[in-house]
C-alpha cells in the first residue's frame, strides 16, 4: 500500500483513516498491509503517538 512519505501529509492520512474508517490501529494497519511499527516511527519523528483511547495519533505532551 502506498503511504505519503512525508510525515505531516501521513499524520493527516493517518487520522483520517482512522476517524472514518477504523475502530484501530491494528485494523487499519491490516487493511493497508503496512507494518505499525513503520507508522508509528514515521509519526513519531513529528512527536505524534498513537493514542488507543482517542484511535488517533496525537502531539506528545
Amino acid at each position: 500500500m502506498f503511504l505519503p512519505k512525508d510525515p505531516v501529509i501521513l499524520l493527516s492520512y493517518v487520522n483520517t483513516q482512522l476517524r472514518d474508517n477504523y475502530s484501530s490501529l491494528d485494523e487499519l494497519a491490516d487493511s493497508k498491509d503496512v507494518a505499525i511499527e513503520e507508522l508509528t516511527k514515521k509519526l513519531n519523528l513529528i512527536n505524534y503517538f498513537y493514542n488507543e483511547k482517542t484511535n488517533q495519533f496525537i502531539a506528545k505532551q
